[in-house]
């Protein structure tokens, strides 16, 4: 803990620029714990409801390729097949890492990598993606925060717009700033005290859950995440403590 605590510290020293971490929001959202069938079931429920378009969309693709009165509308059917498959190959590239393990060994993963997954999950939706991100490679825990803020920063400009990406890595520990600006950019203020832990009064469902497993990485390495809005803009800050330091 002293550890934890020297290395927020240090970044506030740093320079970089922690005052969205309200506090005391942090000491009156005691974070839940669910049971972890629970959660794993609420992820699985997530993405089976980001996969649900691109596969249906192929169903539909197929059965017109199958029907024969339909042959002026072959070429479009297997662009869509196209289109569809490379939506669902890129979602699904995107969530082994963010949702599951991206590999068994601990380590770094190339922030090359990342926003190549990145990059494919953005030519799904309608945010263009902005990526500074500085640092080389981030721990596996940062990468998967990243790419769960990511998911955040989308969902935030559902009419379009940018999301920012940047990260700095120090010692191991991550610094990750995410910006959504766009036409009636907001975070639900469920989804953003999810992130602190805060369980919604009819509970967890395949949206809020994701927000949750973002603030569960952060606090699982020591650190936290918090969510601001102002019109047209939502900022997610997250600091991430490395191995060293939680393991101390």
């Amino acid at each position: 803990m002293l550890r934890r605590m020297e290395y927020l510290t240090n970044q506030q020293e740093s320079g970089i620029n922690t005052d969205m971490m309200d506090t005391n929001s942090a000491e009156n959202l005691a974070p839940v714990s669910l049971e972890p069938e629970h959660l794993a079931a609420l992820l699985c429920a997530r993405l089976c409801h980001d996969l649900v378009s691109p596969v249906a969309a192929l169903g539909a693709a197929l059965s017109v390729l199958d029907d024969e009165d339909a042959a002026d509308m072959r070429d479009d059917a297997l662009e869509l097949v196209r289109e569809s498959a490379k939506q669902a190959q890129a979602k699904l590239e995107f969530a082994r890492l963010a949702f599951g393990a991206g590999g068994s060994a601990p380590g770094m993963i190339d922030c090359v990598e990342l926003k190549r997954l990145a990059t494919g999950l953005f030519n799904t939706v309608k945010p263009d993606l902005v990526w500074k991100v500085a640092s080389p490679s981030l721990e596996k825990s940062a990468a998967r925060l990243l790419l769960n803020l990511c998911i955040l920063g989308i969902e935030a400009a559902p009419r379009g717009g940018t999301v920012t990406v940047e990260a700095t890595e120090s010692g191991g520990g991550a610094r990750i700033h995410v910006l959504a600006e766009g036409l009636k950019a907001k975070i639900d203020p469920k989804h953003s005290a999810a992130l602190e832990g805060a369980k919604p009064e009819d509970g967890f469902d395949g949206r809020s859950i994701q927000p949750y497993y973002a603030g569960l990485i952060a606090r699982s390495t020591g650190g936290r995440v918090t969510a601001s809005s102002a019109e047209d803009r939502v900022e997610f800050v997250a600091l991430v403590a490395g191995p060293a330091q939680v393991a101390a």
